[in-house]
């Protein structure tokens, strides 16, 4: 039976298409770890680092994530990565700012956590690392952004890092592989739905 002229011009366009992404995978050709920013007021920046550090996993990749500001409330991400030896999991925040109400304190606990993070940084047997709402600490300047971006820059060249939460600061934007913009069309809070465990934490 022969094809219908909407399968005729389908299969032409796709045929199109693939010259196009062919194209773009034969450009390229540098294989080297990337920094990823997930930032934006929408829901879903640090739910998508999450699902990169399962596929990380997949892969047998070793893993680390500390998590910025976020405090001792478990979440369910820690309670289900904190199960695999690969990923070293380290929550070093005391919970938003407007909760601790302590500027020093807030510092404190964000210059230990890039400590940590910076020691993982250093460390090339750490194939992917997570750095969970690194952009509000920077934001509300509790971290040198200088430091941040030299440790960064000078990460091991094939070691991958991910960097969530809103208000993400241009230098680290300008420095950034893949930035993505998380946009809120809509958010269950508004219309008073309390955060719910398994979609919010």
């Amino acid at each position: 039976m022969a094809d219908s002229e909407q399968d005729q011009k389908h299969r032409q366009r796709m045929q199109r298409k693939k010259a196009v992404v062919d194209r773009g995978i034969a450009r390229a050709t540098d294989d080297r770890g990337v920094l990823l920013v997930h930032t934006g007021n929408g829901k879903g920046k640090s739910s998508s680092a999450f699902g990169m550090l399962a596929r990380a996993l997949g892969h047998n990749m070793r893993a680390g994530v500390v998590q910025f500001i976020k405090g001792s409330d478990a979440t369910g991400e820690e309670c289900f990565f904190r199960q695999f030896p690969a990923v070293s999991y380290h929550v070093m925040g005391e919970g938003f700012s407007w909760e601790t109400q302590d500027i020093q304190r807030d510092r404190k606990a964000a210059q230990a956590a890039w400590q940590q993070a910076s020691e993982m940084l250093k460390d090339k047997t750490f194939n992917f690392i997570l750095l969970d709402e690194l952009n509000i600490t920077l934001k509300n300047k509790l971290l040198n952004i200088d430091r941040v971006i030299e440790d960064l820059q000078n990460r091991p060249r094939m070691q991958h890092v991910v960097i969530t939460g809103r208000g993400s600061m241009e230098e680290l934007l300008n420095i950034a592989d893949t930035v993505t913009e998380m946009k809120m069309l809509k958010h269950a809070f508004q219309a008073g739905v309390r955060a719910q465990k398994g979609v919010e934490y």
